[in-house]
């Protein structure tokens, strides 16, 4: 048999490993890249996006320090009211200080101003050469409305509880006495005589006023 006649040698074809290559050169990865594409896949579920969360992060920081601004700005200006209210406290005590001593110093002022007239009608009486006794007399009489006026214009009043009946409260007992024993007769517990007149100033008890009183 001729050499022309002899069938070509089995074996692998000249072209096959070209063949097998093809499509991966024209997928443009080597054989060893043939997994990238499933690793660039959407990644799973639950996974936000970095950048966004990023975003997300400082948008609520921003919010955070609005807020912490807004908080020390009402922060100061409470602690202004109160640096203000504690002077103001500090200024009303002082004042009131002020007043209560004021009070202490000068509270008769007006008490004593109204004496000065008393006062200058004695001086007159006694500066008489030679007073009758008629009108010395009628001096002290007109020096004595004068004073029983400045009494009742502040509040200085009288107890002269002549016939009432007995007030331990305003009333100081020097002694008893039997009621029937008096003309005209007194009732028991009833005061029978004043031997000092007492004071009020408005309600408070001033001096009380001594008396006898009828025994029961």
């Amino acid at each position: 048999m001729s050499d022309e006649q002899r069938p070509a040698p089995q074996g692998k074809p000249q072209n096959a490993g070209a063949d097998v290559d093809a499509p991966m050169a024209q997928a443009g990865a080597t054989p060893g890249q043939a997994a990238g594409p499933a690793s660039q896949a959407a990644q799973p579920e639950g996974e936000s996006d970095p950048v966004a969360r990023s975003a997300e992060l400082e948008a609520h920081c921003a919010e955070l320090e609005a807020h912490c601004a807004e908080l020390e700005a009402r922060c100061a200006a409470l602690q202004d009211q109160h640096l203000r209210a504690v002077a103001e406290g500090e200024n009303i005590r002082r004042r009131a200080q002020e007043e209560v001593a004021k009070a202490h110093k000068y509270g008769i002022e007006a008490f004593a101003e109204s004496l000065l007239p008393v006062r200058d009608s004695l001086e007159l009486a006694l500066a008489s050469e030679v007073p009758s006794i008629a009108s010395m007399k009628e001096g002290v009489e007109a020096t004595l409305r004068q004073l029983a006026s400045v009494f009742e214009k502040n509040k200085l009043l009288v107890i002269d509880p002549a016939g009432q009946r007995f007030d331990p409260n305003l009333h100081q007992a020097i002694s008893m006495v039997p009621g029937d024993s008096t003309d005209p007769p007194v009732p028991a517990n009833h005061v029978v005589s004043v031997l000092q007149k007492g004071y009020l100033i408005n309600d408070r008890v001033l001096r009380p006023a001594l008396v006898m009183v009828a025994q029961g």
